[in-house]
């Protein structure tokens, strides 16, 4: 190792201790909120402390849009050709609906095999809590979809960071860059040395993350009765977690078929977003520093660029195993048969309106919610989950980043990159 590598790999070691650290503190600090004060202190002091996690992910957000658009641009114009983009696009997407297809297929598997809403009795539900869920599934429907994708202002997409949005308008531009070729070279050039100057931001921002993750757990923990939650819901979050577990199982040996002993390399470089994206229950959060660690593993900056954006838009492998596992619950908790087939259908169904959502805050639920309306599950099972979704989140998070790592690594060696 270089000097220089040697100081980042410190720098990762010693994040992911302070971030273990901020968890751990936060979840005891939380825990003695909840045990020694009333619900009313402890939801005020949860809503305060939460601040230092929106902080956190706010900082992140503030850069994401920007280091879209600029890798992206740069990662096209560098690939230099349309029959490129569109050969990695296509290796890219075919990865992506395999992945998918998977880790629904696994979800829709033990969710059958456990059964874990068969005989749930969970008493009367609170349905106050659903609406905030089920407004966002009013019109869902293919015309959404495409205006989801389609951005009608690139401004408007940024302000909001659509990053599928911002995705269409950087390959259309990077086209364009790469095909003027020479002249076009001191705007990349521009926005190569801008795409440097935000992943030197990164560090800066991460530098708040051991922070952020201890106003998340606490905030958590201060309102949450752990042990009442598991106690309700073992039978649920015990099957989820062998899903999800099953699911880590085929991605970690997939990559090793594909990456061999680089695997373990891989898995050293992305602990500090693995626990980052487990501790804040957001993906999203960890995007500027997984497209720098995965620039630092080997893999090429245009790939990393081109690669990341498309998997956190088609990618998200934790959310598919928990769509059909938590659609398929509901029905069993409320006594719906479904056949082979009518799961199958909602299998596909999924596969494709969960491609035009990506960035919706609770996007899972909302996918859930949306299906189980045209399946004809009640919706108002939704209440059934949200009680205990924070934690399944906390597990579907870290594995959409575990899924878009090893998508992005193995893109970047079929391309011998």
């Amino acid at each position: 190792m270089t000097s220089s590598e040697n100081q980042n790999f410190f720098f990762i070691s010693n994040l992911t201790v302070q971030i273990l650290l901020a968890m751990l503190v936060g979840a005891v600090l939380g825990v003695f909120i909840h045990n020694n004060f009333d619900f009313d202190f402890a939801k005020n002091f949860s809503d305060k402390i939460k601040m230092l996690a929106t902080i956190f992910i706010r900082l992140v957000q503030m850069i994401i849009a920007p280091l879209v658009f600029t890798t992206l641009v740069v990662g096209i114009a560098k690939l230099g050709d349309i029959k490129a983009v569109g050969r990695i696009g296509g290796k890219a997407l075919g990865w992506f609906f395999s992945a998918s297809f998977i880790s629904l297929l696994i979800g829709m598997f033990w969710v059958n095999i456990l059964q874990p809403g068969v005989g749930l009795k969970l008493g009367k539900v609170d349905l106050t809590a659903v609406s905030e869920v089920t407004d966002k599934t009013h019109g869902f429907s293919a015309q959404n979809f495409v205006e989801h994708i389609i951005p009608k202002s690139i401004v408007e997409a940024m302000a909001n960071n659509e990053i599928l949005q911002i995705v269409i308008f950087s390959i259309f531009f990077g086209l364009a860059a790469a095909s003027i070729g020479t002249s076009a070279k001191p705007v990349v050039n521009a926005l190569d040395k801008t795409s440097h100057i935000i992943l030197k931001m990164v560090n800066y921002v991460m530098k708040f993350a051991p922070i952020g993750v201890f106003g998340a757990i606490a905030g958590v923990f201060a309102i949450r009765d752990l042990n009442e939650l598991l106690l309700i819901y073992a039978k649920y979050f015990g099957s989820f977690l062998i899903g999800i577990s099953s699911l880590w199982i085929v991605l970690l040996f997939v990559g090793y078929i594909f990456l061999k002993d680089k695997m373990t390399t891989l898995l050293k470089r992305i602990v500090s977003p693995l626990i980052i994206a487990f501790s804040t229950t957001s993906s999203e959060a960890v995007f500027p520093k997984l497209t720098e660690e995965l620039e630092r593993f080997g893999v090429k900056d245009k790939i990393v660029s081109f690669m990341l954006p498309l998997g956190y838009s088609f990618n998200l492998d934790g959310s598919m195993m928990y769509m059909t596992f938590a659609s398929i619950f509901i029905a069993q908790a409320y006594g719906v048969h479904l056949d082979l087939a009518t799961q199958l259908t909602m299998l596909l169904v999924l596969m494709l309106t969960s491609k035009g959502i990506a960035g919706v805050p609770r996007a899972s639920l909302v996918v859930v919610a949306a299906t189980c309306g045209m399946f004809k599950i009640p919706v108002e099972g939704i209440a059934l989950i949200l009680p205990i979704d924070h934690f399944c989140d906390m597990f579907r998070s870290s594995t959409n980043v575990l899924g878009n790592a090893l998508a992005t690594s193995v893109i970047g060696k079929w391309e011998k990159e």
